[in-house]
């Protein structure tokens, strides 16, 4: 039929021809808009995710390390315990039988100091692991946020695309630019 100077379009070579005269429509940029934010919300989740998840192993750590802490310091209190019995004894004592005691008395004063110190340490490393836990999950309020606001903007350009109304896309470019901002606020931070 194009031989008679007639020719019938398709609907594919309607919308090519379209689009070329016009350029993309709504339903495009809607779709971009929406894989980019989708690409970038995976981001956010998968980063806040890792962050939660790594306060969590340093908490289980201070956790861990103040009860060990609070082991040594039962083991200090029965040393002490121990020493003061021996004082006690040493004081009963006959005079032949005191080297005896003094002996104990001294040894476990010495296990005393050993045990003091680990103890020490232990709590300064349970201390350590809290702080690192909250350093860690300091931005995950941000990176949550964040998330929210990119998943309105996903949502508010999902109804755009159906309704065609622009005001709602614009609404969603704001939220997108709010989830976003977060996003980088988290990662300064």
């Amino acid at each position: 039929m194009s031989g008679d100077n007639f020719h019938v379009h398709g609907a594919d070579e309607h919308a090519i021809e379209h689009e070329a005269q016009h350029g993309p429509g709504l339903a495009q940029y809607v779709a971009i808009f929406t894989a980019v934010l989708s690409t970038l919300g995976a981001i956010v989740s998968y980063q806040g995710g890792a962050s939660q998840n790594e306060a969590m192993l340093y908490k289980n750590e201070a956790v861990l390390k103040k009860t060990q802490a609070s082991d040594q310091w039962n083991f200090y209190q029965a040393k002490s315990s121990k020493g003061h019995l021996m004082e006690l004894a040493y004081d009963l004592a006959p005079p032949g039988k005191k080297a005896g005691y003094k002996t104990q008395i001294e040894k476990y004063a010495e296990e005393k100091k050993a045990i003091k110190k680990e103890a020490e340490a232990l709590e300064e490393a349970s201390r350590l692991a809290n702080e690192h836990s909250e350093h860690v999950m300091h931005p995950h309020h941000k990176q949550a946020q964040s998330m929210t606001l990119i998943q309105i903007a996903i949502s508010l350009a999902s109804i755009t695309a159906l309704t065609r109304v622009r005001w709602l896309f614009a609404l969603a470019a704001l939220a997108a630019a709010g989830g976003v901002s977060l996003w980088v606020l988290a990662l300064a931070g």
